[in-house]
């Protein structure tokens, strides 16, 4: 195993996750249950996001050869719908709201899309499609992108204390400031891959 890629992997799911930008989301649509319902119900969520993601993991490359997708195709979306996210995550709307708090948020919106959103279906779709073999590694990554987000996204109500309204935007800016470079970077690797596979004239 390269335990440098599955870190670099790890990292970048973790970043386009984004636990830190999402703990006021999580803790605005919870705040009407009580501690208990409110454990079960971040539990339930992130189990149910985890499911998804690695369904998509594994099931990549038949997901590509059913739409037709080409592997450079699916390196530039990913690069441009990362770079929206990081913008977002760097410049944020205070007018958009997280969702209804007088519902039970099943499956929509806590596991879809804040922490299974298209941005990290996008990027397993790219690994499990770039290099199948090493499936087990891409897996393991997810593991620990997922078990960070979920540390950060069950210990929210402390951390928002601790840090502040002023904290948790900083680090959600530093935090989108490394995912404009890692969305360049993969837009730059789609554009390459769909140079190279042009025909000669």
């Amino acid at each position: 195993m390269d335990w440098n890629d599955i870190a670099a992997a790890a990292v970048t799911l973790f970043l386009v996750m984004d636990p830190l930008g999402n703990m006021a989301i999580f803790n605005a649509v919870l705040d009407k249950f009580d501690r208990r319902q409110r454990a079960n119900i971040v539990a339930r969520e992130l189990c149910f996001a985890l499911i998804i993601l690695l369904a998509f993991l594994f099931a990549g490359n038949v997901i590509l050869n059913f739409l037709g997708l080409s592997q450079p195709s699916l390196s530039i979306a990913g690069g441009i719908l990362l770079f929206i996210i990081a913008l977002r995550m760097i410049f944020p709307n205070p007018n958009v709201d997280a969702a209804d708090p007088e519902e039970d948020p099943f499956i929509v919106p806590l596991a879809v899309p804040l922490v299974a959103g298209p941005s990290t279906i996008a990027i397993l779709l790219l690994l499990s499609s770039t290099e199948p073999e090493r499936i087990l590694e891409w897996s393991l990554a997810l593991l620990m992108a997922w078990g960070g987000t979920t540390v950060l996204l069950v210990a929210s109500p402390f951390l928002l204390r601790v840090l502040g309204d002023r904290g948790s935007q900083a680090l959600k800016r530093l935090m989108g400031m490394i995912l404009v470079i890692i969305a360049t970077q993969m837009l730059l690797n789609g554009v390459a891959d769909f140079l190279t596979s042009l025909p000669n004239s």
